[in-house]
């Protein structure tokens, strides 16, 4: 099966309409007719149910349809992969700014001590952003909170960390020591949705907090915030019903580079130390007389 014949169907299957989709792939209707009844005769199915006045995907095409992106997906990436190491051989390592939970720096200077260890260039990115820039070459590593789509991907949760409530200092809710979700009118299942709410128009955790200063929003945040970002008219509460925010390690499940199987591994490492509570004993993690172990990361290499 041919790459362009891959293009061709997900253009039909998208369009639904064989002149709508000749015309984004710059051909006339014809060829690619005889392209699609090429393929279904290649695959041995039915891919499209065709009438005069419609076209629709039948139950193989919308498998194919899935698939083809996927594939289609991972052979783009392919390309930009080479182009970055005809640059230089580096890791690449996608994560949103104060997206970390104060790991990146102690996984960086880790890795760099590693034995064939690559320069690592950090790519800071949007929210959520972070897959897409895995399965399309352009990362070969990230650090992503939880929920995203992690099609195509391996990854390994690295940390869980309890959210607080960010309000206003003025807010009534600042007054209390402690909050629960149905103080902010909230439950377990609406917590992301109200996140994603608030950090609609924001670009960044700095102009969240500053939104939450003028009292435009109320939101939820990991813990670490707190101590990493103190900032006069915020007020951190802690939530105790709320849903811990997860953060994982992601990367690109055809991966067979050992490079960032070394990464992968050393950022296990440190997480597991932070969770042990080494950096509050004052030692290295995963050295000295409190070495946690390294748990066997799931990157293939």
């Amino acid at each position: 099966m041919e790459s362009r014949s891959l293009r061709y169907f997900v253009a039909v299957a998208e369009e639904l309409n064989f002149a709508r989709a000749a015309e984004r792939l710059g051909i006339s209707p014809p060829p690619l007719s005889r392209a699609i009844r090429r393929l279904e005769a290649e695959l041995g199915v039915t891919l499209f149910e065709r009438t005069t006045h419609s076209v629709t995907r039948t139950p193989a095409g919308d498998v194919l349809l899935a698939e083809a992106r996927v594939a289609l997906d991972a052979l783009e990436a392919a390309g930009r992969r080479a182009r970055r190491a005809a640059e230089g051989p580096k890791l690449v390592l996608a994560v949103k700014a104060d997206g970390d939970a104060g790991l990146l720096e102690p996984i960086l200077a880790r890795y760099a001590s590693q034995p064939g260890s690559l320069p690592v260039a950090v790519r800071l990115c949007g929210w959520q952003e972070q897959p897409r820039l895995l399965r399309a070459g352009e990362a070969d590593v990230a650090l992503v909170h939880a929920p995203f789509d992690g099609t195509g991907l391996d990854t390994e949760t690295l940390a869980a960390e309890p959210r607080v409530a960010v309000l206003a200092a003025g807010h009534p809710l600042a007054a209390r020591d402690r909050l629960e979700l149905a103080d902010l009118g909230l439950d377990a299942g609406s917590v992301e949705r109200h996140i994603d709410e608030a950090r609609r128009g924001h670009d960044d955790l700095a102009q969240v907090l500053t939104a939450v200063a003028l009292g435009k929003v109320v939101t939820l945040l990991p813990a670490s915030v707190t101590s990493r970002y103190p900032r006069p008219g915020v007020a951190y509460r802690p939530v105790l019903d709320a849903p811990p925010v997860v953060l994982s390690l992601a990367w690109p499940r055809q991966s067979r580079s050992t490079a960032t199987a070394t990464l992968v591994r050393v950022a296990t490492e440190i997480a597991e130390a932070a969770r042990d509570g080494a950096w509050a004993a004052g030692l290295e993690p995963g050295g000295g007389p409190h070495d946690p172990g390294v748990r066997a990361a799931r990157h293939r290499s």
